[in-house]
């Protein structure tokens, strides 16, 4: 949970909050699944190691629908999620997307969700590779990408390294639009992981999820109760390990300065209540007061990135795809037609 954090807020309760007493695994085994969960093997560092991941096809629904046009699109898209969630927290997105004419391919990282959790040295060049092999095995030669937080990382450098099998690129609320190497002190992996082994309480947990959003809405407790369940279980320390080890590759391989060189159209999609931001936490409060000024750094970002198109979201935190969740499918979906 120290990857990224955001300012906390005052939520008034309305009635008890959920309580989880059953662990979960950290491939989330039995959890239930909207679609199908498949999975591709891979080698990676010499470790075999599985990539689940969702194949949805394109529903159309009928012509009144706002989101339905005549026919299948032809096109897929490709979610990202960021680190702190999984493909599972793309849902209302996905089935938007799908129903207006879209294969949509939403992979779990190695390292996070219902994948495989090995203890590598991760990168967003490896994700990358590791996503275009599952392009390959779906036999898709060109997506469309969205990525969320961290998923926004990785879809700047997926298109920069794959920009033949890249289409479009959509930002929402991606971190790494600022040099948290600037504000942030680097911190040992074993610094990391025995602070991730010891966010284990659920008020803190959610506290954190809370935090994230404007307004919170018992329909975002699905992430507090993923988080914490595997706190419960007997590998949830392979579960920190590998927290661990991917902040360590958000916080050691930025993007800012690759935001240029992006050649295709971009659509940047900004809640402007946003302050996540990389191991924000460990900085100094002084430090912390500048880092993730989400208004800023969008605004900037459009500058840098020619030709981006950029959607300002008034009173939306850090998941303009839930919070603002009929405007911001409204925007991609346009952006797609485009």
């Amino acid at each position: 949970m120290t990857a990224v954090s955001a300012n906390a807020a005052e939520v008034p309760r309305t009635r008890p909050e959920p309580v989880y007493e059953t662990p979960l695994g950290i491939a989330m085994e039995g959890y239930p699944s909207a679609y199908p969960v498949r999975f591709l093997r891979l080698v990676n560092q010499g470790e075999t190691v599985n990539m689940a991941y969702l194949d949805i096809p394109p529903a159309p629904q009928s012509p009144q629908s706002p989101h339905s046009p005549q026919a299948v699109s032809g096109r897929t898209v490709l979610l990202l999620h960021g680190k702190n969630f999984d493909g599972g927290a793309w849902e209302p997105t996905a089935r938007a997307l799908a129903a207006a004419g879209h294969r949509v391919v939403v992979p779990d990282q190695i390292g996070f969700g219902r994948s495989s959790k090995p203890a590598l040295e991760y990168s967003f060049e490896l994700l990358a590779r590791n996503t275009v092999a599952l392009l390959d095995q779906l036999e898709v030669a060109r997506a469309d990408v969205i990525g969320h937080s961290m998923g926004g990382m990785l879809g700047v450098r997926f298109a920069l390294e794959h920009p033949d099998r890249t289409g479009r690129l959509v930002l929402a609320n991606p971190v790494g639009l600022e040099d948290y190497r600037e504000l942030v002190p680097a911190l040992s992996t074993e610094r990391l992981f025995a602070d991730e082994l010891a966010n284990n309480g659920v008020e803190g947990i959610r506290a954190f999820y809370r935090a994230y959003v404007v307004q919170w809405r018992r329909a975002y407790e699905r992430n507090v109760e993923l988080r914490y369940r595997v706190t419960l279980g007997g590998e949830y320390p392979r579960w920190a390990l590998a927290s661990a080890r991917t902040y360590q590759m958000a916080y050691h391989q930025p993007v800012l300065a690759d935001l240029p060189r992006l050649r295709l159209p971009v659509l940047l999609v900004i809640g402007q209540k946003d302050r996540a931001a990389i191991g924000k936490s460990y900085a100094t409060p002084e430090n912390r007061a500048k880092l993730g000024d989400f208004p800023v750094l969008g605004r900037r970002a459009a500058a840098a990135i020619p030709g981006a198109r950029l959607v300002e979201l008034a009173d939306v935190g850090h998941l303009p795809q839930l919070e603002a969740r009929e405007r911001f499918e409204r925007e991609v979906l346009a952006f797609l037609r485009d």
